[in-house]
């Protein structure tokens, strides 16, 4: 949740926020991957290792195999522009036989789901979700449960997020039919309100988290919980309102503008592009340790991916329209942790 809006942030809270100094991985611990991308959004892997992942404003989805990148499809349905475009990605348990993706993308007059046989049709399985130049949201992950969980921005239009029939500002979960998952709250898609710009999610220790942007002061990481209001418009940060949830973990806004996040090595990972860095947070059960800042060198970081060789995936977003991107730029790195 987030703190009501206007309220000072103390200078205890701010040191709190952003965590002790971190040793820095050393440059032969970051290993490239991929270079020359352009704005990749998320990644994900392939039963056979292989990387894959999204580029928001060309619209394709590009594989990874050693270090050759290649195109595999490219959602020509797709309306890239300001933070809209191609998104999330979420890679079918049954892949290996049928060859099929899910994707999060901005089209001409929404957000939407699709499913995506590589190579074949793109098939909508949730339309409607308010789309803008900003606030799209954007995450989609299968979770532990096998359910399909979204989560999408307010499109700059605050009331949304309040507005239980409306897809914006929410966590969605789903089936890959696009119903909504049994057990859902309120017998629709949405698990959540309440949110401005909701982006990465994922699972640790029995826990849904998702990170989101704040406006002007804080930005959060939610532990998600069905049926639950997380305050926005009302709130930014910690609110301490009963009607509310407030946040497990808050940055200043100029700390974060969190993305992407994994759960890599009893540590959650999280991207941050106007931090320009990584936040590890470490796990204990349902514990979470004091935020340390890392890999402060690459510029705005979105995507964040453990792999199944053992080591983490970071994806860089210099080209995004807000960075300074080098020559090698866009990046995605490989690292131990």
């Amino acid at each position: 949740m987030r703190a009501r809006l206007g309220a000072v942030l103390s200078v205890a809270a701010l040191v709190a926020a952003v965590g002790p100094a971190h040793a820095e991985p050393t440059a032969a611990a970051v290993r490239t991957v991929a270079s020359g991308q352009a704005v990749p959004w998320d990644i994900e892997f392939l039963p056979d290792g292989s990387g894959i992942f999204t580029e928001r404003d060309t619209k394709r989805i590009k594989k990874i195999t050693g270090t050759t990148v290649t195109t595999v499809h490219t959602v020509a349905e797709a309306v890239p522009g300001g933070e809209g475009g191609l998104l999330g990605l979420a890679v079918s348990p049954t892949f290996a036989t049928d060859n099929t993706v899910y994707v999060y993308f901005t089209a001409a007059s929404d957000n939407r789901i699709a499913r995506v046989r590589l190579g074949g049709a793109v098939e909508p399985i949730v339309t409607g979700i308010p789309k803008a130049r900003i606030h799209n949201g954007g995450g989609l992950e299968f979770g532990p449960d096998g359910y399909l969980w979204a989560t999408t921005g307010d499109a700059g239009v605050t009331g949304n997020a309040q507005n239980v029939n409306s897809l914006g500002g929410k966590v969605l979960r789903f089936t890959t039919t696009g119903a909504p998952a049994p057990g859902n709250p309120f017998n629709s898609r949405v698990y959540t309100l309440g949110h401005r710009n909701p982006q990465g999610i994922t699972w640790a220790g029995g826990r849904t988290y998702a990170t989101e942007f704040g406006q002007n002061q804080t930005d959060e990481l939610n532990w998600i919980q069905p049926g639950k209001n997380y305050g926005w418009p009302t709130c930014e940060g910690t609110c301490g309102d009963s009607r509310f949830v407030d946040p497990v973990k808050t940055w200043p806004t100029s700390q974060a503008g969190p993305t992407g996040i994994g759960f890599y090595k009893d540590a959650l990972y999280l991207g941050a592009v106007t931090g320009r860095r990584v936040w590890k947070i470490p796990v204990s059960g349902t514990t979470l340790g004091t935020p340390v800042s890392l890999f402060t060198g690459y510029g705005r970081v979105r995507a964040v991916a453990p792999a199944p060789d053992g080591t983490l995936w970071i994806g860089t977003s210099n080209r995004d329209g807000r960075g300074t991107p080098a020559a090698t730029d866009d990046r995605i790195l490989s690292t131990d942790g």
